[in-house]
């Protein structure tokens, strides 16, 4: 199915070149603001229903494959970046689906092709991975550590899908606000003030550079974003780091 999709894609595009491209846009993102506000409750994702019926997802898809390398360098940076975190939240809800049921992302692909290094990302007239969307494309070019709470790679540990589509227009207070929902959740960020423990999700591990780069240390970095009650305890001194479990299972809405 995904081959054909694609092969089938690529001739549209190809065809859609010829004649000067696809123009307009949504940029509000309708369409996957319409799924997710259906499909996504508390950042759980309905996957058997999407699985159901796929015809909407794949339209926003195309839609966003449609868009030309150069009708997207005429963007603001904002819908640029939007555009891009749309992108790879859709594309990781339709891996899923593709491969549904499944009880993990990393069930997906072989221990040398893993769901990241699949190609599926159709993106300015090509066909690339997650791992090339986030880290050769969004990270790099936009320098945004917040994109780390607002990219979802479709496990209960990373941070929550969000209920609509991120819009340029207001994406700076969405990624705020992503941000505080991440750090609102106990089993992911805490602080232990008996033990002077910080206790962090491991996307602070891995992605520390990008957090530093932007505030000098990750502890910087999140204390705008930190539960009030809880905020006077990153002041304490000795503090120590430590990271949560990192919880792989899907990030699934059952409603059976």
């Amino acid at each position: 199915m995904k081959t054909l999709r694609a092969v089938a894609w690529m001739f549209s595009f190809l065809a859609g070149s010829c004649f000067g491209g696809s123009t307009d846009f949504d940029a509000q993102h309708g369409q996957w603001s319409r799924i997710l506000s259906r499909q996504v409750t508390n950042g759980l994702v309905r996957y058997a229903d999407v699985h159901a019926a796929p015809a909407e997802l794949n339209q926003y898809l195309d839609g966003l494959a449609r868009v030309s390398d150069d009708q997207f360098k005429a963007w603001q940076r904002p819908d640029q970046l939007a555009f891009l975190i749309n992108l790879y939240n859709a594309a990781t809800v339709q891996l899923i689906v593709d491969h549904y049921p499944v009880p993990s992302i990393r069930k997906i692909g072989t221990v040398w092709k893993g769901p990241w290094k699949q190609e599926i990302v159709r993106l300015w007239g090509k066909v690339i991975t997650l791992d090339a969307l986030e880290h050769e494309i969004i990270r790099p070019r936009y320098q945004e550590p917040r994109v780390h709470f607002a990219l979802v790679c479709a496990a209960m540990g990373c941070p929550p899908l969000r209920g609509e589509a991120f819009v340029g227009t207001r994406l700076n207070e969405q990624l705020d606000d992503q941000a505080r929902q991440f750090l609102a959740s106990p089993l992911k960020n805490r602080i232990d003030v008996k033990e002077r423990t910080v206790y962090l999700s491991p996307i602070f591990k891995w992605y520390a550079g990008d957090f530093e780069a932007r505030s000098g240390s990750v502890l910087t970095a999140i204390r705008p974003f930190w539960p009030s009650a809880e905020t006077a305890a990153l002041e304490l001194s000795g503090l120590k780091l430590r990271y949560t479990d990192y919880d792989w299972a899907l990030n699934e809405q059952s409603d059976r």
